[in-house]
């Protein structure tokens, strides 16, 4: 096949061998078979960022800190070099992520590095050698349903004790490897505790997985991993082969709006309080 051109600098440098045809094109990347050598890998070429699918990227960068406060400043005013460094962190993003959750027990595709803005990965095959299928293409029986379901727990379970969500898990997102279920695509993976929508995405992502596994094993949807595992998370318990029971009680008492208001405004009084007293003390000074 014709080199794409997001591959020929890989080419021309001796990091790829060949090309050896396209596996898919989704809304983020083009993912093509490479031969390294003896190997076949694969090589995810991002695409650009008025061409991506993802229509609320700004929420998946929430918390994430650029390593240089010149880099930060600059994607927080939106200007060229800001945009260029945004995207660089977008597609560097994922190997980052790949290389943690690896090196943590979580079953993704092996990274092999990041050339040109390219990602080289393990080639996720089935038990006869082919790529793996999506678990949306097999139609499991209720006994592999609820060991997938399990496992897959497992796995973000993992991830959150890394301080890292997913974000957009489903069906779609997870290839059924020779060795089980494999959890791919993680450019857009949350901060979960730098991100305002963490538990959100947390329980959408476990929620996909419920839904689709729930429909052949129905006894998985009255589940509800997410809020028994945020709530274990945000107080400090939460280990990674630590036994879930799928049971949430959520606090049905009404909120007590008055005392909300009440520390909004204590809260504002004082930090006004600081503000005249930082003010004097420099009136002083001068």
């Amino acid at each position: 096949m014709k080199v794409p051109r997001g591959l020929q600098p890989l080419i021309d440098d001796g990091v790829i061998d060949a090309v050896l045809g396209q596996l898919k094109s989704g809304k983020e990347a083009s993912v093509f078979l490479v031969a390294c050598g003896r190997h076949v890998r694969c090589a995810k070429v991002y695409k650009e960022a008025q061409h991506r699918g993802f229509r609320h990227a700004a929420e998946y960068r929430e918390g994430r800190q650029s390593r240089n406060s010149r880099d930060h400043r600059a994607m927080g005013n939106r200007s060229r070099h800001g945009r260029r460094e945004q995207e660089s962190n977008w597609k560097n993003a994922e190997v980052e992520a790949l290389y943690r959750l690896a090196g943590a027990g979580v079953r993704v595709p092996q990274p092999h590095g990041v050339y040109e803005g390219v990602l080289i990965m393990e080639l996720v095959a089935d038990t006869e050698g082919r790529p793996a299928p999506r678990l949306n293409d097999v139609a499991p029986t209720p006994e592999q349903a609820r060991e997938w379901h399990a496992y897959l727990v497992g796995q973000v379970q993992r991830m959150l004790c890394l301080g890292m969500i997913h974000g957009d898990l489903s069906e779609y997102n997870v290839l059924l490897g020779a060795d089980g279920p494999v959890i791919i695509d993680l450019p857009q993976a949350v901060d979960a505790a730098g991100n305002n929508n963490a538990l959100r995405m947390l329980a959408r992502d476990l929620n996909n997985l419920r839904a689709w596994c729930g429909a052949v094993a129905p006894e998985l949807l009255a589940t509800d991993y997410a809020h028994e595992m945020w709530k274990l998370y945000e107080v400090g318990e939460l280990r990674p082969d630590m036994a879930l029971t799928g049971r949430f009680v959520h606090d049905a008492t009404p909120a007590d709006v008055g005392q909300v208001l009440y520390e909004v405004d204590q809260a504002r009084k004082e930090a006004e309080a600081r503000e005249r007293g930082r003010l004097a003390a420099a009136a002083e000074a001068t």
